[in-house]
């Protein structure tokens, strides 16, 4: 008996090394583009071309910085108004996403299912760019208005389903116990669902953080030029366009090749764009993972 417990022991410790090893090989894989972005970053550009990237600098070089930092007081303002609505875009989307879950999964509900399948419904089909665009200008009259950004993240159809069947897991015998000592709906849903939803809120904060983070497309649309502060990413967006068109300019007016920071400027305007947001993930990764996999096998 001993021997065969000790063999066990013996079996299960190299299994356990073997995934650990085999993991930790995927995991630093995983962390050579990132390692490859930041060498490149800091590499001269014309090393760059000349081998490629590198996950260290051959010859280092902070001219791409200094052109995206070129402008420090834009930089800064761009970086307010996404880490604002990042902010309030979360709090305030996790709040009706919630509460939309919420009420889309009570059996004493009787609209649920025409409701979910309106909901369910835009995510097949949409109206296109045009009609979009004019309920956001014409009707809406939100042009040049930071509103125009913020207010189409706030409601996302598949993370209200996702709520909803996240939701589905919470016993309804809690709510109904709760109507019964007296507590109305909403006391119920602040004081019993929201708390035992943690892993969902935080799957879907960190969705709603990314979509605010990443936000350039309806920046782009409805923010015009005479918007001094721009999101980040549409900022950074215009900084390497006009640095590619300076570049492409001087190639076809024959002028002689200058050292225009391009592919060395792509890598730091990514990693200006990334490095905050990735510091939020490794605090929810286990919440996520967790309401990841409970919203998706609850359905």
């Amino acid at each position: 008996m001993a021997k065969n417990t000790i063999r066990l022991d013996t079996s299960s410790y190299f299994v356990r090394s073997f995934a650990y090893a085999f993991i930790s090989l995927l995991a630093f894989a995983c962390l050579i583009p990132f390692l490859l972005m930041i060498g490149t970053s800091f590499t001269n550009e014309n090393v760059v071309r000349q081998y490629g990237f590198n996950l260290w600098p051959r010859k280092f070089d902070l001219l791409a910085y200094r052109l995206v930092f070129e402008n420090p007081n834009l930089v800064i303002g761009s970086y307010a108004v996404t880490i604002i609505m990042t902010f309030f875009g979360t709090a305030i989307g996790l709040f009706l996403i919630s509460m939309a879950g919420y009420a889309l999964q009570r059996p004493d509900f009787d609209y649920r299912n025409t409701i979910s399948f309106y909901i369910y419904f835009t995510t097949l089909f949409s109206g296109g760019l045009v009609p979009y665009y004019l309920l956001i200008v014409k009707v809406l009259g939100l042009k040049n208005n930071y509103l125009a950004v913020f207010l189409p993240l706030l409601m996302s159809p598949w993370l209200i389903i996702l709520m909803k069947n996240f939701t589905k897991s919470i016993p309804f015998a809690i709510t109904e116990s709760a109507k019964i000592d007296g507590a109305s709906d909403f006391l119920i849903f602040m004081k019993i669902i929201l708390p035992m939803s943690k892993p969902a809120l935080a799957t879907v904060g960190l969705f709603l953080a990314l979509s605010y983070w990443n936000e350039w497309y309806n920046s782009m649309l409805f923010l015009e030029a005479n918007v001094k502060y721009r999101p980040l990413q549409l900022f950074l967006y215009n900084v390497v366009n006009k640095v590619e068109y300076i570049r492409n300019s001087a190639a076809s007016s024959n002028i002689p090749p200058m050292d225009i920071p391009l592919e060395t400027m792509k890598m730091a305007t990514a990693l200006v764009a990334i490095g905050p947001i990735m510091l939020v993930y490794p605090f929810i990764q286990k919440y996520f993972i967790r309401g990841i996999t409970i919203g998706a096998v609850k359905g």
